[in-house]
């Protein structure tokens, strides 16, 4: 009797061992494939929406106080409006490698792989609930592993992970995630109420990452009446603290939605520039295009630029489709299957973008967390035909998707790459075309540049973003006046934009319009008070007219945002010679000639100050520095002359 229960614990923890073996096997090989895929996604740089989200973004530059940090800016459209956690993620990123991109790729990586990891748990412990043990159970290692790493290596997904700033996406997808993961483990533990305050505290952190949080209370819900309770109101009986608790976090989320002015700062909702009616119309095609690509990726294309469904055949195929869909997870749901979960949890997740209209409609960085209820479903119907074998032909599917999401990485090496891949599949979108111009003109191929904005103009004749990016490279090529009238024009679409406002203000300086340019770069910091740029060429326009005091103000606010910029500091100091400062002017120019060790004219200026500080000695050593940086330098060839011709004079009257 005693060997026979021996031989049964012996058995059970041989079985416990095995079951550990395998888990740690999975994820290490989740973790492998997973690196693998995004392996060469830590050189592509900042682009796009990185530039505002990250570079431009003073709230990030410092952790503490941390009220600041957890106050993003909540204007203009920008990704960290009303998203304080990931303005924070940002903000730890910018401390450890400042303005360089290798910490916030390794970040998303990392990040990517902890949701993978919750993924994996989640669909594993779900399987082996009750109400799904007996189908499931035996396999759910295997089914969990395949639906975890098709997801983890999953192209569609690239857009969410290696475009930077929309780690808003994952991060919001990995709280999402965990709340679920939490919910679904205080079901078997020991104690349950550990787990349903992380569920809560992860839904608190969703809701603080990214609106679409907002149906994870509901998911729950659902999930619990489905799977567990059986009914709402048995779900409600069982856990009706969680259940206000998990509701209470859209309190958190209706105030972040507020401080943005309840559009993110223009960038969506009913008046963000197209009917409501429009934009559900066109979404049907939109969900139908996302299902496509879950299940084969290609192509994928960084800016669509949809058209809006007009006509009654750009509507009826896919309303079909999806409304089929629609009835499907229904029926599922009254039948209390998983199935029903799976595509409740889909639609739910997508409908805040696909209901109130944001800018664009369509993007893939959306279906981060979409793709994984798709994924179950597919798994699902494979494992109903290959049963065991599932396994073995998931992870062969895996290399494929995994060196697709190589390949698909290649394509955001750089602005100009990306950007030319997009108007290669989508011609005839003017975004595309403008944003590809733009590339080229910061490459110096302004001819190219050129050619592709006249494009984008020609598609979109009203495109503010395209008749001041043009006018900028007209601007470049010293024709002025043609570029004055595309500024122009840019301003008067789109009035508040500071970049345009700038530019114009460039043109008219060019053309001798002084004070017109002022005006325009005034503006311009009105817009955006910490626009170095125009601070600065409002400063210069200023020290110009003979309003010193006024110009030193706009240097010295200009330093404050780029205290290393060689060129503001110089102007600074001219501003300060003017005004009489000499000790201010030669702080400000021995800050130049230290920052730009190789600037003849820093050095000319700095003799200039000593000279008139009385300090001859120093002040020749200064216009000696700039002669041999540039030795036919005309001025300082003659203050260093003049400077001599003083020094013998006075030596020859000390000899009499």
């Amino acid at each position: 009797m005693m060997t026979a229960r021996f031989d049964a614990l012996k058995t059970k923890r041989s079985s416990e061992s095995s079951t550990a073996r395998s888990v740690w096997f999975a994820v290490g090989l989740l973790i492998f494939t997973t690196l693998l895929a995004y392996s060469n996604s830590f050189t592509v740089p900042f682009i796009f929406d990185d530039r505002p989200a990250i570079l431009e973004n003073a709230s990030i530059r410092h952790l503490w106080p941390i009220g600041d940090v957890l106050s993003p800016p909540s204007t203009g459209g920008n990704t960290v409006s009303g998203r304080p956690l990931l303005n924070l993620s940002l903000a730890l990123n910018f401390a450890i490698s400042g303005p360089s991109a290798w910490s916030y790729h390794a970040f998303n990586l990392a990040l990517h792989l902890l949701a993978a990891l919750t993924l994996f748990g989640l669909v594993r412990r779900v399987l082996e609930l009750p109400a799904l043990r007996s189908r499931f159970a035996p396999d759910a290692l295997a089914f969990a592993l395949s639906v975890a790493v098709l997801w983890a290596v999953h192209p569609l997904s690239t857009q969410a992970i290696t475009y930077i700033v929309q780690r808003a996406e994952a991060l919001m997808g990995f709280f999402y995630l965990l709340t679920l993961y939490a919910f679904v483990r205080s079901l078997t533990a020991p104690r349950s109420s550990p787990w349903l305050g992380l569920s809560v505290f992860a839904c608190l952190c969703g809701m603080a990452t990214k609106e679409s949080m907002i149906s994870a209370p509901l998911i729950i819900l659902l999930f619990d009446r489905t799977l567990v309770a059986g009914t709402v109101r048995e779900a409600w009986r069982r856990r009706r603290l969680y259940y206000a608790g998990l509701a209470g976090t859209w309190l958190l989320l209706a105030y972040l939605v507020a401080s943005t002015g309840g559009n993110r700062g223009g960038s969506l909702g009913f008046g963000a520039g197209v009917a409501w009616w429009t934009y559900a119309s066109t979404e049907f095609q939109v969900i139908v295009r996302y299902l496509a690509l879950s299940v084969w990726p290609r192509p994928l294309v960084f800016e669509y630029d949809l058209p809006w469904a007009r006509q009654a055949w750009d509507i009826i195929p896919y309303a079909f489709g999806v409304a089929a869909l629609v009835i499907a997870t229904v029926v599922g749901l009254v039948k209390r299957s998983v199935i029903g979960v799976a595509g409740a949890w889909f639609f739910a997740i997508l409908a805040p973008t696909s209901s109130i209209v944001p800018m664009q409609s369509i993007a893939e960085y959306r279906m981060y967390l979409p793709l994984a209820p798709v994924l179950c479903i597919v798994v699902a119907g494979l494992y109903a035909g290959l049963g065991r074998a599932v396994l073995p032909v998931m992870l062969a599917l895996a290399l494929v998707l995994g060196g697709l999401t190589m390949r698909r990485n290649t394509d955001y090496q750089s602005e100009l790459a990306l950007w030319g891949d997009t108007v290669a599949k989508r011609p005839e979108n003017a975004r595309a075309r403008c944003n590809f111009g733009i590339a080229l003109v910061k490459a110096g191929r302004l001819a190219d540049g050129v050619e592709q904005l006249t494009e984008a103009l020609r598609l979109k004749p009203d495109f503010a973003e395209a008749h001041g990016s043009l006018g900028y490279a007209l601007l470049q090529t010293g024709r002025a006046a043609a570029a004055l009238v595309h500024l122009a024009e840019a301003v008067r679409l789109k009035p508040y934009d500071a970049e345009a406002q700038n530019n114009l203000g460039n043109a008219l300086l060019q053309l001798d319009r002084v004070t017109e340019a002022g005006g325009h770069f005034a503006q311009a910091v009105t817009l955006k008070p910490d626009f170095v740029e125009a601070h600065f060429n409002l400063g210069n326009v200023l020290l110009q007219s003979g309003r010193g005091e006024e110009a030193i103000q706009q240097y010295e606010l200009a330093l404050r945002l780029a205290p290393n910029d060689a060129e503001i500091h110089n102007n600074l100091g001219n501003a300060y010679y003017q005004a009489g400062r000499l000790e201010d002017a030669k702080e400000q120019f021995e800050t130049t000639v230290r920052l730009r060790p190789g600037d003849a004219e820093g050095f000319n200026n700095l003799g200039l100050v000593l000279y008139q500080l009385q300090r001859p000695n120093e002040a020749r050593a200064a216009y000696e520095q700039a002669l041999r940086l540039r030795p036919t330098f005309p001025e300082a060839l003659a203050n260093l002359s003049a400077l001599n011709a003083e020094s013998a004079a006075v030596a020859k009257k000390a000899l009499k």
